[in-house]
């Protein structure tokens, strides 16, 4: 054959025959020839089996690759380290008992259990301290499962409710939360602090007093608090500026602490079942005194009269009742209980007494002698408030998941289990004091009564000093952890770069310590210390950290509601409802509890919120109700127009192209259903159909055919919009319509497109047109779908059970990982079993592949079958030859015929008759276009073009005289290519890589109800014989399989492991 054979009218470009077949080159056919044995040489390193996928191998990974390099990722922002230390060796991972459920016992259990848990009791009774004590603990439980969901829906590195709030519901809600969450956890360490000196001063050194006799004057006391506060927290200060890892170590002592010292209490409640003798209180008639000698406990000692008889007169009360000395610990056995049912909240400067009469509460003299007084009004939800400090410190394991040997397991069940130990114990405890303890000596605050000693001290085994001790130093030690773990969090806040006057304290010092966070911190935490007393510190951060839980049941809630496709927990046993009922929860006790703190921390939430969200930005009210809606429209795109949306917010927006037939029907109906079942992501959809012909003379055609699409569209129950474009060029139209369509942040991301069943009949335009369409796609950075055998489709209306089966082949950024969840969140798909299948190399370690694939899956919450298939057969079968073979033959012969477009068509189905009867399957007749049957018989009747056509390009119709004339030379030609052409390498290895597979796919997915599959990129080269061979090699590669998704991934990723 001579190259300079007629040509064809719409290819200009010529044929290049292999180098092996002996015909004459041109010098423009040399060059052309070197380029191509240059791409083989590159390409040679390239697995014989892949290398139909070459050119994608070249930018994106392999998968084996891909996960490897994943495996063994680092997820963790660097918690507090000593600066100075040495480098350690790399610490084992944890489990979920020392990961998770000792931190958070150790931050759960703090100073109030101590000092004010028996006080709660006493004052709300065992009924009401019962309910208090569950409402707390059903907040933190209802919180702990929202939380559990957004820490399982993927890593969750360091920073916990404020990292995962931020990255769950935006930089707002997020920096908000993270100031509320850090001015919790200061004031928290303000509270221990207040805490441990009250321990040391009320308890165990009150000599150390420098404003006096503190029993006597309340302000006394809150000013030893004070100073003596400040002392501890500059000592403090010091001792996390200069020694965190003193820090990190004490908090294994603080932790043996807390423990040790509810052991001890538990012992000695049982110890003391029948009650002791140590604790002795005076009381006068039903009021209890303090300050008296219990030697001088009756009503005719002189020590008594001289209070009580100033003058020679006696004070009526004294007078009229009698002085009586009553056991403290009575013990379970004593049925003490029945007398502690019931509340006693007082107000402020009432006696505390046995009953309500108002003779023994109230204080009409004027005078309190030495009988103790209440010093704050109590309620139901002041005590809540009070409480509640001491169910917080849930957060402490998902702040240590990046040491967590297995993360998404560890925090839902160490955590949870945390929270039903710790609320096992505080609600026993409420009824083990109840039952142990007189009410007066429940009510006595600061044990004034029984000579400044601590209740729950002296219940303990074997004495008080283990209590004393152990809960001055747990005290210390969370005082530590606050002011330690509190800076770090305003420098993630201020780094963020979210809170722009934070700006200063996102910067470490030389030896990598947060050190201007600190100074802010210990100014704020002066400031509560000022307050100077644990009930009005407890009530101000228990605001706060009900803001920050409420706000993580807010994004449990509105993660489930929206349904994002980056929303696949792990922790299954979570549900939008309870994360409302948490979040009512949280706001119901903020205002029951102190309607003016809660006022607080909703106007720093609120003044955070709007100054983050409006920083820099324009405010626009228009006119009326649509005025602002429009105007809030108008923001809304403004804002989704910034940037491209982070990888969890990716969702498909879909843009259909869809063929009509010559009635202005659209072709294929089931590629809307397809689109709805996909819509589980809450996408857009916008359903576009291109009508070749002029604007100007067919607008009531398009008109018409909109109108059809609307309404297949609403049978489908597609949610979205619709359009049609007239075009003088198919492809030109379709080009346009990619490019331009959508409007800001709401442009289409993916495409899906019919495959051209008619290709090989219809000739180049049909399939220029489609690789056309495929390469104005990956210019665009769009995702691609084209759906295989789309009439064997299910309904959206029916169900189906099997297998859908995923053939990952390169990674292109995850897209065939995220397709399948969104298909199973539909009810047609929702039964299927995931099986993913991917292709090791000949390098590979199939077995280490497979087990990184698995981690893989696990952390990206997706539950599948893996299976690696080995493909080590790298020989090319002499099939493979003659298929490639018969493709360039065709090729070839249609250059040297030398075909007009109008003869191109059924030349090429000649051709196709002669080489491919023999090889044809069944699946091809159901892979065939169901209307060609239709449309050739059309075309024999009538010559014309039609006006409306989608990828497939223009059919054409020719007559059948044409064919009968060219079917000698067809055989003429065919004759003398057998004879002297070899098939080129380059398709040999391509076509090896399509029949390979092939077999594989078939073998292990024939059955399945969906193939889903990598599409080759299209060949670089715009040439006729390139484009065709690789829509054989589709074909090929496709054979035998009923239902196939072939997908090619935008470049971007689209799904992630990480919260």
């Amino acid at each position: 054959m001579q190259n300079n054979s007629a040509k064809d009218d719409s290819d200009e470009m010529e044929i290049i025959p292999s180098e092996h077949n002996g015909t004459s080159h041109d010098p423009k056919n040399e060059d052309s020839g070197d380029i191509h044995r240059a791409e083989e040489n590159q390409k040679s390193n390239i697995d014989p089996n892949l290398y139909l996928y070459d050119d994608d191998l070249e930018t994106r990974p392999h998968i084996s690759t891909f996960i490897s390099s994943i495996a063994n990722y680092e997820n963790t922002i660097p918690a507090a380290t000593d600066p100075d230390a040495k480098p350690a060796a790399p610490s084992a991972r944890m489990g979920t008992l020392i990961g998770v459920f000792l931190p958070c016992i150790q931050n759960i259990f703090g100073v109030i259990l101590f000092i004010r848990l028996t006080w709660v009791v006493g004052t709300a009774g065992a009924v009401c301290g019962f309910l208090i004590v569950l409402t707390c603990c059903c907040v933190t439980m209802l919180t702990a499962i929202s939380m559990s969901a957004i820490a399982t829906n993927g890593v969750v590195p360091a920073g916990g409710s404020y990292f995962m709030i931020s990255r769950s519901l935006g930089p707002e809600f997020g920096g908000a939360v993270g100031m509320l969450f850090y001015t919790g956890t200061t004031l928290a360490a303000a509270m221990y602090i207040v805490g441990a000196v009250e321990i040391v001063l009320t308890y165990m050194a009150p000599w150390a007093s420098i404003f006096g006799d503190f029993t006597k004057d309340a302000d006394a006391m809150y000013n030893n608090f004070r100073v003596y506060g400040t002392l501890l927290l500059i000592f403090m200060g010091l001792i996390v500026f200069v020694g965190v890892k003193f820090v990190n170590k004490f908090a294994t002592v603080a932790l043996a602490c807390v423990i040790l010292s509810i052991i001890a209490v538990y012992v000695g409640i049982f110890d003391n079942i029948h009650g002791n003798d140590k604790l002795q209180m005076c009381v006068l008639g039903k009021r209890l005194l303090k300050d008296i000698p219990i030697a001088n406990c009756t009503k005719e000692d002189s020590f008594m009269r001289d209070i009580y008889c100033p003058g020679g007169k006696c004070e009526e009360y004294f007078l009229a009742n009698n002085v009586t000395q009553v056991q403290g610990i009575k013990g379970l056995a004593s049925g003490v209980f029945y007398d502690n049912i019931f509340p006693s909240f007082l107000e402020k400067g009432q006696f505390i007494a046995y009953g309500k009469n108002a003779v023994d509460i109230e204080n009409t003299s004027g005078q309190s002698y030495n009988q103790i007084m209440a010093d704050i009004t109590t309620s139901f939800t002041l005590l809540i408030g009070i409480f509640f400090p001491s169910v917080t410190g849930i957060m402490a394991g998902s702040n240590r998941s990046g040491d967590l040997a297995d993360a998404q397991k560890s925090i839902p069940i160490g955590t949870i289990c945390a929270i039903l130990t710790t609320s096992t114990v505080y609600l026993s405890s409420v009824l083990f004091f109840a039952g142990t303890v007189d009410n007066l000596l429940l009510r006595d605050k600061f044990g004034q009564s029984i000579g400044g000693k601590l209740v729950v001290a002296n219940i303990a085994w074997p004495n008080q000093w283990v209590i004393l001790i152990g809960s001055f130093l747990s005290t210390l030690g969370a005082g530590l952890q606050s002011l330690t773990g509190a800076p770090r969090l305003l420098q993630a806040i201020a780094r963020d770069e979210i809170i722009p006057f934070l700006a200063p304290f996102a910067k470490s010092s030389s030896r990598g310590e947060p050190t201007r966070a600190l100074l802010l911190t210990i100014v704020i935490c002066q400031c509560g210390i000022l307050l100077g007393n644990v009930d009005l510190l407890a009530p101000l951060l228990s605001m706060f950290f009900l803001m920050c839980y409420g706000f993580v049941n807010l994004a449990c809630a509105v993660q489930t509601l929206l349904r994002t496709p980056n929303w696949r927990p792990r922790f299954k046993f979570y549900h939008w409802s309870l994360s409302l009922i948490g979040l009512t929860l949280c706001i119901s006790v903020m205002i029951m509890t102190s309607w003016y703190f809660a006022l607080i921390a909703m106007g720093m939430a609120i003044v955070i919120y709007k100054y983050i969200e409006y920083r820099g930005a324009e405010k626009e009210w228009g006119d009326g109700i649509r005025g602002m809606a429009l105007t809030a429209a108008r923001y809304s795109l403004l804002r989704l127009e910034e940037g491209p949306p982070h990888t969890k917010n990716w969702r498909p927006q879909i843009l259909v192209l869809s063929k009509l037939n010559d009635n202005l029907l659209p072709k294929y109906r089931k590629i809307f259903s397809f689109a709805t079942q996909l819509k589980a992501g809450k996408g857009l959809t916008i359903c576009v159909s291109v009508i070749k012909g002029d604007h100007t003379k067919i607008t009531n055609k398009a008109v018409d055919a909109k109108a059809t699409l609307r309404k297949y569209m609403t049978d489908e129950k597609v949610k979205g919009f619709c359009d049609v474009l007239v075009a003088q060029q198919i492809g030109e139209g379709l080009s346009s319509v990619i490019q331009t369509i959508g409007l800001g942040g709401m442009k289409p991301n993916t495409v899906i497109i019919g495959w051209p069943y008619s290709w090989r009949q219809e000739g180049r335009n049909s399939w220029k047109t489609f690789i056309q369409t495929v390469r104005t796609v990956a210019a665009c950075h769009m995702a691609l779908m084209v759906p295989k055998g789309i009439n064997f489709y299910p309904e959206s209306n029916h169900k189906i059970g099997g297998n859908i089966d995923i053939w990952w082949i390169v990674h292109d950024g995850g897209l065939l990982m995220l397709l399948p969840f969104l298909l199973k969140q539909h009810r047609t798909w929702r039964n299927c079993k995931l099986r993913i299948f991917t292709v090791a190399q000949i390098e590979d370690n199939s077995i280490q592949m497979k087990k990184d694939l698995k981690t893989f899956l696990y952390h990206l919450r997706i539950e599948a079958d893996v299976e690696v298939v080995e493909m080590n057969n790298s020989d090319i079968s002499a099939y493979t030859y003659e298929r490639t073979l018969m493709m360039e033959q065709r090729n070839q012969m249609l250059r040297a015929l030398g075909l007009n477009k109008k003869e191109n068509s059924k030349v090429v189905q000649t051709i196709v008759d002669h080489h491919y009867d023999a090889t044809k399957t069944a699946s091809k007749v159901r892979f065939a276009d169901p209307t060609i049957e239709e449309i050739q018989h059309h075309d024999s009747q009538n010559d014309e073009k039609r006006n409306s056509i989608d990828l497939d390009g223009p059919e054409n119709a020719d007559t059948p005289e044409t064919t009968s004339n060219k079917d000698e030379s067809t055989e003429k030609a065919d004759g003398d290519f057998k004879s002297s052409v070899k098939p080129d390498e380059f398709n040999v290895r391509r076509m090896h890589t399509a029949i390979k597979l092939n077999e594989v796919i078939v073998e292990k997915s024939q059955d399945a109800q969906l193939v889903i599959m990598n599409l080759p990129g299209p060949p670089r080269e715009v040439r006729a014989e390139r484009e065709s061979n690789y829509m054989e090699f589709l074909e090929v590669l496709t054979e035998g399989l009923e239902k196939v998704l072939m997908v090619r991934g935008g470049g971007r990723e689209v799904i992630t492991i990480y919260s």
